[in-house]
C-alpha cells in the first residue's frame, strides 16, 4: 500500500472536486490509479513512485501526460 502525500484539507477537497469526486488519498492507499483505475504497483523508478504519492497517477498515465 502506498501513502499518499499529506496534503492540508483545502487542498485535499480542491483536488477532489477537479478529479470528479474521487478521493486522491483513497485511491492511493489501495494502488489504484485515480485516472485509468488501473492497479498502480510498478513503476520505472523512486521518482515516479513519488509522484504516485502526490498525483494518484500509475506510470502508464504518468507516461501519457
Amino acid at each position: 500500500m502506498a501513502l499518499p502525500s499529506v496534503k492540508s484539507n483545502p487542498i485535499e477537497d480542491f483536488i477532489t472536486n477537479l478529479n470528479n469526486g474521487k478521493n486522491r488519498k483513497k485511491f492511493i492507499q489501495k494502488d489504484i490509479c485515480i485516472d485509468c483505475k488501473n492497479p498502480a504497483t510498478l513503476f520505472d523508478d523512486a521518482l515516479s513512485l513519488k509522484e504516485y504519492s502526490i498525483s494518484g497517477l500509475c506510470q502508464t498515465c504518468q507516461n501519457e501526460i
